[in-house]
């Protein structure tokens, strides 16, 4: 199965490879982009290789898919967006995204999820036609909130304690958005 690439007006969505490792590694092993994370900072760049592996594996196991955040100007990687996991019998996917700090508050998250978004909802991927995607976040995570919100993603709740990582729980907000309320958006701009 091709792997899908997709563009925006400032980015390309491509698959990942081993020639990103040294990007990915400098992505992940900044403290600001795993601080909400369930993994700490990378200090081996093996670490990076076996992320992109497991990126990798998930897209040929149809259990979901990551892209890497291109800018379409140099090429240059500044994050992954994509659906950690996603049900075509219940057609909905889970949403997961993060950037290098150097391009927060750009728009590019926005930009590269609407993307995905659009392409869950139209049946482009292999997952088949979403129905609903869902996102979550740690309470005070509020870049990533806003980023849902103005994507039109309704919060849903509180599960509490939820998640374990870092040697502690984690309360977890749920965010939800239908294919419904997504297509009633498209007339904005986002």
């Amino acid at each position: 199965m091709v792997f899908p690439a997709l563009e925006t007006e400032r980015l390309v969505l491509t698959a990942l490879s081993a020639a990103d490792e040294a990007d990915v590694f400098n992505l992940f092993s900044h403290p600001a982009v795993v601080e909400y994370y369930d993994v700490e900072a990378f200090y081996q760049r093996s670490q990076a290789a076996n992320l992109i592996n497991l990126f990798k594996s998930r897209y040929d196991e149809q259990q979901g898919i990551r892209w890497a955040i291109r800018l379409k100007v140099t090429g240059h990687l500044i994050g992954t967006c994509g659906f950690n996991s996603w049900s075509s019998k219940m057609r909905n996917a889970v949403i997961g995204y993060e950037l290098h700090p150097e391009y927060w508050r750009q728009g590019y998250t926005v930009e590269a999820v609407a993307a995905i978004i659009a392409a869950g909802f139209a049946g482009a991927l292999a997952c088949g036609t979403l129905h609903r995607i869902q996102a979550d976040t740690i309470p005070g995570n509020t870049a990533s909130e806003s980023v849902l919100r103005r994507l039109g993603f309704k919060e849903e709740g509180l599960r509490r304690e939820c998640g374990y990582w870092k040697n502690r729980f984690h309360d977890l907000k749920c965010y939800g958005l239908l294919s419904p309320e997504f297509a009633a958006l498209q007339t904005q701009t986002f």
